[in-house]
């Protein structure tokens, strides 16, 4: 048993936790913070397409399991910032009606118990802690904002610029896509970003990725009351035995293990390793799992309905960095479909060694330069719909994902129109394809970069795990801080919302501890 006691135990360091150790640190309390990972190592290997790609060099070994018991190796990495590492940087605020309950095609998507203003004040903060460029007023469903973004948007490139302009031609409304990514366009000499083409998907080498360890983390531990571990993987949540509060979080550090004390602790794994932390925490008092009164722990599972398709050009481009374009015209349905659809996003660069890094081995790189030189990326993201039979859990040690699809009309309807439209701006501004598009569609148990839903909050215990705080219902000292506590999934990317509610649940946590 450590000998120590200390105000606040924060477990893990990603968009949920990195943010709230940001936040809680100027306040003196004593805060211990602990990671399962370590620094991820500054190399060449953060911008090399095979060692990410075809290697796995940051990737978990850890084997989790499918419904039928088939091996599953996750997307995700252990690293001080979590999965922020390796992420986009596309930092979007849910639309305002996202917050309503929707009538989509496949379900429904249950209202929050929190609406768009409640979240609005955070969302200002989290855009300026992760130094967000944009611009407003070009997406018709952008939420309102009292302010405009802490930074300019940044800038397409020639050759998106022309599909900017060929999309409005065609009546839509593209805009640039709210990005943390820390480039000084107007003086480069002050700028950390190079704007490269190893961003999206890669750790950055420089520092200029608007992360959960490099803008929440580093400035957190400069306080001298806040402590990081590394390597610290917690196993278990113990509690009193009232079953009332958390009274140790045993954790394994270099093989041995010990106990920390907290007089709150904030459980910020991330949406499915939470639920298993709660999971494999059960007791006496909580004989299915530690705050699971509602059977709710692990259950709504949601990771968004997300699909590449890639367009290739007659003649070849030049772009560096493509990530800069947003379309949302078909969020909310479209002219001959009444239900929501999604968005539609640009993604990074696909260079030549990307390229080769995805395909087969034997397939000359020159054939991948070609490819290469002529393929436009481009991501849709459709809601993923709650349902309790889709669910994170745990059989002794191993861990399981159960995992239908849903709302697949809306889903095939938003790639099928995406392709038309691509299509109807091909003979515009040299923009020209082959009308070859190939798509990867529906997103294997893998793919986890958008997990959320596992711990929803809500008013009543019985159809939520946690309150309106992010406490849990059944604890008084527990809190969970990630995606977990999404009622809905919406159709943006959910890292900016996870920001913006661990400053919210930062915020009270201050109140509770005077």
């Amino acid at each position: 048993m450590n000998n120590e006691h200390y105000d606040v135990i924060i477990i893990g360091t990603g968009a949920g936790g990195g943010t709230l150790a940001n936040a809680l640190a100027p306040s003196g309390k004593k805060i211990l913070v602990l990671e399962r990972g370590t620094f991820l190592p500054k190399e060449k290997a953060n911008w090399d397409s095979t060692e990410i790609y075809a290697k796995d060099r940051y990737r978990t070994s850890e084997i989790w399991y499918d419904k039928n018991g088939k091996p599953v190796r996750p997307f995700t990495h252990y690293y001080v910032g979590g999965n922020t590492k390796f992420y986009g940087s596309a930092l979007y605020r849910l639309r305002e009606r996202d917050f309503e309950k929707v009538i989509h095609k496949g379900g429904i998507s249950p209202e929050w118990p929190l609406k768009y203003p409640d979240f609005a004040p955070y969302y200002d903060r989290a855009e300026k802690l992760y130094e967000v460029h944009g611009k407003r007023g070009l997406d018709p469903t952008d939420p309102p904002s009292s302010e405009d973004y802490p930074f300019p948007a940044i800038s397409h490139e020639p050759y998106m610029e022309r599909i900017h302009y060929a999309l409005k031609d065609r009546g839509l409304h593209p805009a640039y896509q709210p990005l943390g990514i820390k480039l000084n366009e107007v003086n480069r000499l002050f700028s950390a970003c190079l704007r490269c083409d190893t961003c999206d998907g890669f750790a950055c080498l420089v520092d200029a990725k608007a992360d959960a360890d490099v803008n929440g983390v580093r400035p957190a531990i400069t306080y001298p009351n806040v402590t990081l571990m590394t390597e610290a993987k917690v196993l278990r949540l113990h509690t009193s035995r009232s079953g009332r509060e958390v009274t140790g979080v045993e954790t394994e550090i270099t093989g041995k293990r010990q106990i920390f004390s907290g007089d709150i602790v904030v459980v910020a794994c991330g949406a499915i390793n939470s639920a298993v932390l709660l999971l494999k925490s059960a007791n006496d008092k909580h004989p299915n799992g530690l705050a699971n009164s509602s059977n709710l722990v692990g259950r709504n599972y949601m990771m968004h309905k997300l699909a590449f398709i890639v367009a290739l050009t007659v003649r070849p481009k030049s772009i560096v960095y493509s990530k800069t374009l947003s379309v949302n015209d078909f969020y909310w349905g479209d002219k001959d479909f009444d239900y929501p659809m999604g968005n539609v996003q640009s993604l990074g660069t696909i260079t030549t060694d990307r390229a080769a890094a995805n395909g087969p081995s034997f397939v000359p790189k020159v054939i991948y330069k070609t490819i290469a030189d002529r393929a436009i990326g481009w991501l849709l993201m459709t809601e993923d719909l709650p349902d309790p039979n889709n669910r994170v859990y745990v059989k002794g040690e191993k861990i399981y994902l159960e995992y239908t699809n849903n709302n697949e009309e809306a889903y095939k309807r938003l790639i099928k129109r995406w392709i038309r439209v691509l299509r109807s701006i091909e003979p515009r501004n040299d923009i020209g394809s082959l009308s070859l598009y190939l798509t990867t569609a529906n997103m294997s148990l893998k793919d986890v970069g958008h997990q959320c839903g596992t711990c929803r909050f809500g008013e009543d215990p019985k159809t939520s795990v946690l309150d309106l705080n992010c406490r849990t219902h059944d604890v008084d000292n527990l809190y969970v801080v990630d995606g977990g506590f999404f009622p809905s999934s919406a159709a943006v990317n959910p890292t900016l919302t996870i920001i913006a509610n661990a400053l919210r649940v930062g915020e009270h946590l201050l109140e509770r501890l005077k």
